[in-house]
């Protein structure tokens, strides 16, 4: 499979940074969202199988899982939090349950309830991959989202913003570099000054031509 960050032109660019248009900012604005979340998702996918083995979607499961309590979500709420119909999510729910990286148990009071816990391997192992998790979704806001953008985004995301920092720093270096421009200036007057003794000075030296 080719590398998605060798195919940045299938990125929609930034919409917001356009700011003209027949869409209104609102609408702008979520189709930057549409464009960062593809950005990270298409990044995420290797990286998630290589650290922790999974499919993108159960991944989505474990991030959900991550900000609970220990105990857990219902499988109702993980489908409508995800989008996902119900008959997909118990399969992946079996996967990861396989796995080792959650449990299923009964809800207390509701025969049909199941509720799913990460284990404390699934914890384990997304504390470890937390470093690369955090510098591959920085990594793709930073090239589908401008400075401002990602600065929006540091509510959420705080590394987002300090991702494009660098960018505007070689900027100066061109300002910098036109600066020995005005030292021709003075050579013209230096010329200008010369020019009326010059036609005394022409005659002796058409003399010594002559000569």
């Amino acid at each position: 499979m080719a590398d998605p960050a060798e195919h940045p032109t299938d990125l929609p660019s930034c919409p917001s940074a356009q700011g003209a248009g027949l869409l209104p900012a609102e609408l702008r604005g979520w189709m930057l969202l549409l464009a960062a979340t593809g950005a990270v998702e298409q990044r995420l996918r290797s990286v998630v199988k290589e650290r922790l083995d999974v499919s993108h979607d159960e991944f989505l499961v474990l991030c959900l899982l991550a900000e609970q309590p220990r105990e857990g979500l219902r499988m109702t709420r993980i489908a409508e939090l995800l989008g996902r119909p119900k008959t997909r999510l118990t399969y992946q729910i079996a996967c990861l349950q396989h796995a080792g990286l959650v449990t299923r148990k009964s809800v207390c009071g509701d025969k049909r309830g199941v509720e799913v816990a990460l284990t404390d391997k699934a914890r384990r192992m997304l504390r470890e991959a937390s470093g690369a998790l955090a510098e591959t979704v920085t990594g793709a806001l930073a090239h589908v989202m401008g400075p401002e953008q990602c600065a929006a985004m540091s509510g959420l995301i705080p590394k987002a913003a300090t991702a494009t920092a660098t960018a505007p720093a070689p900027e100066p270096t061109p300002e910098s570099e036109p600066e020995p421009t005005p030292e021709p200036m003075p050579e013209p007057e230096l010329e200008s000054q010369p020019q009326a003794p010059s036609q005394s000075q022409s005659a002796p030296q058409h003399s010594t031509v002559s000569d």
